[in-house]
Order: C-alpha cells, then structure tokens, then sequence
C-alpha cells in the first residue's frame, strides 16, 4: 500500500486513468460489435456504415494510448476485408 504522499497520489491518479481507459476501451468495442453484428446480418451496406462509424473511434484508441497503431490498422484491414466479402 502507498504509504508517501507521492505514492498515495500516484495511486489516485492510476485509479482515474483506469477508468477513463476502460470507458474509452468499452466505447470501442461497442462499435466493433456493431460492425460484427452488421456482418453477420449479412447486409452489406449497414456493415460499411458501421465500419465507417467504428473507424475514427479505433484511431482516437490509438492517438489516446490504448491501443498500438499497428494493432488498430490491422483490426481496420481486417474488419474491411469482411465487410467487402459480405453479400
């Protein structure tokens, strides 16, 4: 347990970016669900909406430090694959 005043603020501060980084985590897999769901409804043109909405969230992922950028570019390539091969 933290027991300076230093280390009992950095732990505060740990707790806050937590929480922060889950929300922003959870938002994208939200919108990552909503293009999977639109897949496999097999309707092509929602799947491109949702995949156009989900983009720029993954992105701020990135640009906000949860996510590698290679990580978020290869779930973009891939999730566009799959919307093109729907239908």
């Amino acid at each position: 347990m933290a027991n300076s005043p230093q280390a009992k603020k950095r732990a505060r501060q740990n707790a806050a970016r937590f929480a922060v980084n889950k929300m922003r985590r959870s938002r994208i897999r939200t919108y990552l669900r909503a293009v999977e769901e639109a897949i496999a409804s097999g309707d092509q043109t929602a799947a491109a909406a949702a995949l156009k909405a989900a983009q720029p969230e993954i992105m701020r992922g990135v640009t906000k430090g949860i996510m590698h950028k290679n990580t978020a570019a290869r779930k973009v390539s891939r999730l566009a694959a799959r919307v093109k091969a729907v239908g």
